[in-house]
């Protein structure tokens, strides 16, 4: 059974040496929270954090709200702040690589959704899984792989942290290509944990659990208070269709109620992965509704905002405008490099290779999220055995569809590419093989800028 200690406090002990801490794509949302998590390790002797960005103006403002926070955190004279756009100026000592990538900025946004969309593909969130998923990989896992290699060259002992979507191709394209040890890291099996205790009423700390699956498609097969299990008591509020619960998670709900589990992921971006609730709009009236609840094109019309309004709220911050919250997230990153340097083992859900089939009945050669040991040793995955039949089905129908687009990214093939959306569960059961090849080869020509060297 599982659960998660993380708490302010820290792990007991202190850091044996100063770390050297490299984030690729510094520019990103998960700067704020995980490096300050690193900056607020307890008996840390601090070291050096390492910022990379092609994009020197966001760059220099995620610099100077690092020198904010290094203040803020009272961690002056221990910690280093660094910057560079050219990633070969930091990788060589680095210990730990963050990478938070995102090749094409805004621009292939609306593309992602409104093109799929002309075919009756509707996306939620749209950067995982289906046509917008395959295209964020299309582009990205070719910059992913250079990153790599470059940290074989540069830091091969470093411990890879992959927070970049999609999450799933990103790191089984690096377990095909690269000897670097990656873990992708998520927050919604922690997440969701919690928001499943607040439902029942129990204290997060009395609940244990076991989770596994897929990344957005793990399954708490179990969750449990120490009087039994939670889940009668889960079922029967989500019965109730009107309730708080099931008008929070529509999509969730209905799984739960019909697959025997609840998963990780929020409804909408959870109803790109199964081929029921997209498909018509009759069934999107009844199972979807506004923001992460399902919101046709959520995503792509709110991206934008978002991403200014972070770069404003940095510019507050830095100014003084706007306190910065000096406490640790719930983020594994910064959880991952204490219980290493200190050698306290905890236990993370990570995105790992299923080599030797830690989850039996899912493909061996695929990535799976399961609970894995961190300690000295680094990160390594346990074994969690058979996932229920209909549970294993539908992350293996989504893992086919990862598998070809891995290798359409690594072989840098459009071909492989049309026939990995042609195994997508709701691309598939929305389009024919013929429209599907033509939306491909569509997006292909509209993001060409992005994708040199596909054939």
């Amino acid at each position: 059974m599982s659960t998660d200690t993380l708490n302010a406090n820290g792990l007991p002990g202190e850091l044996p040496r100063k770390i050297n801490v490299t984030m690729i794509g510094a520019g990103s949302f998960f700067t704020n929270s995980i490096l300050k998590d690193v900056v607020l390790i307890p008996g840390s002797p601090g070291g050096e954090l390492r910022l990379v960005d092609i994009d020197a103006e966001r760059l220099a403002l995620t610099h100077r709200l690092m020198d904010k926070i290094v203040a803020e955190a009272g961690a002056d004279g221990r910690w280093i702040v660094r910057s560079s756009t050219d990633r070969l100026e930091l990788l060589a000592g680095s210990d730990y690589l963050i990478n938070c990538i995102e090749v094409s900025g805004l621009a292939c946004v609306r593309i992602d959704n409104d093109l799929p969309l002309e075919y009756g593909v509707s996306q939620n969130i749209g950067d995982t899984i289906g046509p917008g998923g395959l295209f964020k990989g299309l582009r990205t896992i070719p910059v992913w792989l250079d990153i790599l290699r470059d940290c074989e060259a540069q830091c091969p002992k470093a411990v890879v942290l992959n927070y970049t979507n999609p999450m799933n191709m990103m790191c089984l394209a690096a377990s095909r290509t690269s000897s670097m040890q990656v873990v992708g890291l998520c927050h919604s099996v922690q997440g969701t944990s919690r928001m499943l205790a607040r439902v029942a009423d129990v204290p997060y700390e009395e609940v244990r659990w076991k989770c596994a699956g897929i990344n957005h498609l793990a399954w708490f097969t179990e969750f449990d208070s120490p009087s039994g299990s939670l889940y009668p008591l889960l079922f029967e509020k989500a019965r109730d269709r009107q309730s708080e619960f099931a008008m929070a998670e529509p999509v969730r709900t209905d799984v739960m109620l019909h697959f025997g589990a609840f998963v990780t992921e929020s409804s909408g971006h959870l109803s790109e992965y199964l081929p029921y609730y997209r498909k018509r709009p009759d069934l999107l009236e009844k199972y979807t509704d506004t923001g992460y609840r399902g919101e046709e094109g959520f995503y792509a019309a709110n991206w934008p905002t978002w991403r200014k309004d972070q770069d404003e709220r940095r510019q507050r911050q830095i100014a003084g405008e706007e306190p910065i919250p000096v406490e640790r997230s719930l983020e594994y990153g910064a959880w991952i490099i204490e219980a290493i340097e200190k050698n306290v083992p905890i236990v993370i859900h990570g995105n790992v290779s299923n080599e030797g089939g830690l989850i039996e009945n899912l493909p061996h050669d695929g990535c799976v999220e399961v609970a894995c040991l961190v300690d000295r040793n680094g990160i390594t995955p346990t074994r969690f055995g058979r996932l229920p039949k209909p549970m294993a089905a539908h992350c293996d129908a989504n893992m086919r569809m990862f598998d070809l687009a891995a290798d359409a990214c690594i072989e840098r093939s459009k071909r492989l590419a049309a026939q990995a959306l042609m195994l997508d569960p709701l691309t598939s059961a929305v389009c024919c093989p013929a429209e599907i090849e033509e939306m491909t080869q569509r997006m292909f020509e509209a993001e060409a800028e992005f994708l040199a060297g596909y054939r």
